[in-house]
């Protein structure tokens, strides 16, 4: 009998969690004598009672969406019968959180700086102020990769240029500008960068000399201009970070688990993410922040729908008035755009199982696990507060783990179903593969399979613990799948806002 998961009472779908063709009994919880209609693929939703067109369609106990045609028990519920309706806004009311227990203290082996910051990676960093100048900097970076300096100073993870297609063309004041000025900011005071090379072309508006520069990390900074020309501010990079070097050598030696800082991400989801290992990654992330650690969630599209239920965690009014702020931002920018919050589940999400975008976020907030949220953050902002934090982000991959780390997030965890191959210098990255068959399809780009949870092999607290502990090991020097491609020198996308001119 196929399987098929119901996931709260009052539900209206289960979740076929191995695929049916039509005729086949399925098994639904209490569900008796259902048949599956239709073919129905891995891990799309099948009907398991009558719903009139126009009605409400529930499942995590919520409403994903409202039924475009009547639908019978045992048909596929998806796009072709199942539509988005916009939600009013939510509206503040508190709720019973779960109270954070502290817990048996564990550590793990990082790196500790001068001022006391602890880093998981010990990267030289490029920083480029506009891109004009990117282009250099990926010769130096190149140069000092090939040229073996790097092998004489232990503990050094290599060297990265981060690039990026703006820093000029844009308002010399305003959002855009601010945007990514914190942005670059955030990325220059990262624990995991032991010294930096600031590098811009001399003309452009995102000037070197009003970027917010660490003064605990030897930087040097430069213009081609300045240096004379292509070759030689090659020439001057790479003495630069020659004579940085020194600075970098780095041991390791056990820290508190409460230095970490997760960045919490989803991406290519399918209709196993809200099942299997974004709830694992929940459970991970409220261990974390037992040991006094910090979780970001992002995303703030794809928290559209849910944000009802984060904000009703929120640790005072204030936080929730600023969590549904954000929510109402996004609402008007959309618009303007002439768009809608429901265009963001992508052709691979739908060809997953997820159908609307109140669907997609419902599973997108169950990485947040259980805990209060403390603090809400714009794009890139420093987090200073503990425990389950939320920072404001666009859903794209690369922007939203960019604003993460430039946030100081200094591990991050990506959930995926359909088989994301990201990877993000100078923070290492990780990849949960919510289903086994990906796992298995792509195995050498994934790092735990959470895909036993939906088998019933393993517990969603036992997948969550193991999550954690692969987060300690990697912040201890474990490299993640994509580390061992190499990926993250492309990754470094800041969110552009304003007219490029």
């Amino acid at each position: 009998m196929t399987r098929a998961l119901v996931l709260a009472e009052g539900d209206s779908v289960a979740v076929v969690l191995d695929g049916a063709a039509a005729g086949d009994p399925i098994a639904a919880g209490p569900t008796a004598g259902l048949t599956a209609a239709e073919d129905i693929p891995p891990g799309h939703k099948v009907s398991i009672a009558a719903v009139a067109q126009g009605a409400e369609v529930l499942k995590y106990g919520q409403v994903i969406g409202h039924a475009t045609t009547p639908i019978a028990p045992g048909q596929h519920v998806h796009t072709h019968n199942l539509g988005f309706h916009d939600t009013e806004a939510a509206q503040y009311g508190p709720a019973a959180t779960r109270a954070v227990t502290p817990a048996e203290p564990e550590t793990f082996q990082g790196i500790v700086r001068q001022d006391g910051r602890v880093a998981t990676r010990n990267y030289v960093g490029i920083i480029t102020s506009v891109n004009c100048s990117a282009t250099v900097a990926k010769i130096i970076a190149d140069q000092v990769s090939r040229s073996g300096m790097l092998e004489e100073v232990p503990g050094i993870d290599g060297v990265v240029a981060i690039t990026h297609g703006t820093g000029c063309g844009l308002a010399s004041d305003g959002e855009g500008l601010e945007l990514l000025r914190r942005t670059l900011s955030g990325y220059a005071a990262h624990p995991n960068f032991g010294g930096l090379l600031v590098l811009g072309l001399g003309c452009e508006v995102n000037q070197i000399a009003d970027l917010d520069l660490p003064g605990d990390t030897p930087v040097t900074t430069m213009t081609i201009q300045d240096a004379g020309g292509t070759a030689a501010a090659v020439r001057q990079g790479v003495e630069a970070i020659r004579d940085l070097l020194p600075a970098l050598k780095a041991e390791r030696t056990p820290v508190p688990a409460s230095h970490l800082v997760l960045g919490l991400k989803c991406g290519g989801s399918d209709g196993y993410s809200g099942i299997t290992a974004n709830p694992a990654l929940g459970v991970a992330a409220d261990l974390l922040v037992a040991q006094g650690g910090t979780a970001i969630l992002a995303e703030t599209p794809e928290i559209y729908g849910a944000e009802g239920l984060l904000a009703a965690r929120a640790a005072d009014e204030k936080v929730a008035r600023a969590l549904l702020e954000r929510i109402e931002w996004w609402r008007d920018y959309t618009a303007r755009h002439g768009g809608s919050l429901d265009n963001n589940p992508s052709p691979g999400n739908k060809a997953g199982g997820i159908t609307t975008i109140l669907e997609k976020s419902l599973g997108a907030v169950a990485k947040s696990g259980s805990t209060p949220l403390n603090g809400v953050y714009r794009f890139a902002e420093q987090v200073r507060d503990r425990g389950l934090v939320f920072m404001d982000t666009p859903g794209y991959d690369p922007v939203s783990v960019t604003g993460m780390v430039a946030g100081g997030a200094n591990v991050v965890c990506f959930t995926t179903g359909r088989g994301s191959v990201y990877g993000c210098k100078p923070v290492p990255s990780l990849k949960l593969a919510t289903n086994s068959d990906l796992y298995r399809r792509m195995r050498d780009d994934m790092d735990i399979d959470c895909g036993p949870i939906a088998a019933g092999e393993l517990t969603i607290e036992e997948s969550g613990r193991a999550i954690l502990d692969l987060v300690l090991a990697t912040a201890s020097g474990e490299r993640t799948a994509s580390e061992r491609f190499d990926f993250g020198q492309e990754e470094f996308a800041p969110w552009q806002l304003g007219a490029v001119m």
